[in-house]
């Protein structure tokens, strides 16, 4: 009986971490009104039991805090707004299953979408992790990774241009 339970527990400890095991590549590339331009590397989004954790291995930013977020669509192209083009717009709005309308940060009420903000470091590189705890890898399927040119208030100004976006299919 004793064997059984063994075997019962490390079953369900295998579980759990396959549970949290799923894990997908997103490569970002620089975008601007001409639509999507060179990799600048790869964000790694992982499972994890405090939600989904986000390794970015990227390089060719600009220097400091960015805002961060999922977006709607798996597009990153340039789409027109008032006659003009406008860099990753095609990856539509913030994810929002909840239709909050509500930019409310990550710990907040409002878009699921919203994530810690980017930080880049002086040499243009970004390998600093942020977590999620409202999404999962499973979240971002059918999405796009976004990262705007300036740091995000959470509140009205999400952090202007878009910058580099990566498509999630």
């Amino acid at each position: 009986m004793h064997r059984l339970a063994t075997v019962a527990a490390g079953a369900a400890m295998v579980f759990c971490v396959m549970a949290y095991a799923e894990e997908i590549k997103v490569e970002m590339n620089k975008i601007d009104e001409t639509g999507i331009g060179e990799s600048i590397g790869v964000i790694v989004a992982t499972d994890t039991a405090a939600g989904l954790k986000l390794t970015p291995n990227l390089k060719g930013l600009p220097p400091g805090a960015h805002g961060f977020h999922v977006h709607e669509f798996p597009d990153c192209n340039a789409k027109e707004k008032d006659g003009k083009p406008v860099a990753g717009l095609a990856a539509g709005n913030h994810f929002d299953p909840e239709k909050t309308g509500k930019h409310a940060g990550p710990d907040g009420d409002g878009h699921a979408g919203d994530l810690p903000v980017l930080k880049v470091a002086i040499d243009g590189t970004a390998k600093e992790a942020v977590n999620a705890k409202r999404l999962r890898v499973a979240d971002l399927k059918g999405r796009s990774l976004l990262i705007h040119a300036e740091d995000d208030n959470y509140a009205d100004k999400p952090g202007g241009a878009r910058i580099a976006c990566g498509a999630v299919n």
